[in-house]
């Protein structure tokens, strides 16, 4: 399975070799400025299995918090990936082209979600962030 992706304008495309992980969609205050909106929808994926098609010299990068980061096309501004360090981490699943094969499966920071976003669906919600996931053996 190979997914692709870009931008709005073109300018910048992606493929990922590998499937996605879960849907996410955070409602902190930061996604909301920086995405323009309730917040943002995203998914992981499988270090490794990102690579830009085209256009990686039309990018730009605005550090988020030490470390982590989003990517943006410079041309048409649509965010495209969040980055851990050197590497891709997650996806917008707006940039997806067509079905990214996964659905949103929890809402982050809730708490403070703006007072006119109104979430819906059967996704569980989190006030901040959830609990570590349980990776006993």
């Amino acid at each position: 399975m190979t997914l692709t992706g870009g931008c709005g304008c073109g300018a910048v495309q992606y493929q990922i070799a590998s499937p996605l992980g879960p849907g996410r969609s955070c409602h902190c205050s930061r996604c909301r400025k920086t995405f323009s909106g309730a917040g943002s929808a995203y998914a992981e994926v499988v270090p490794g299995s990102f690579s830009w098609l085209r256009g990686e010299d039309n990018l730009t990068f605005y550090e988020t918090m030490p470390g982590w980061g989003l990517c943006f096309c410079k041309t048409c501004g649509t965010t495209l990936c969040g980055v851990a360090g050197d590497a891709v981490h997650g996806v917008t699943l707006g940039s997806v082209d067509g079905d990214p094969g996964v659905a949103i499966e929890m809402h982050l920071f809730v708490g403070s979600k703006a007072p006119w976003d109104h979430i819906g669906g059967p996704a569980p919600q989190f006030l901040e962030a959830p609990p570590p996931a349980n990776k006993s053996s």
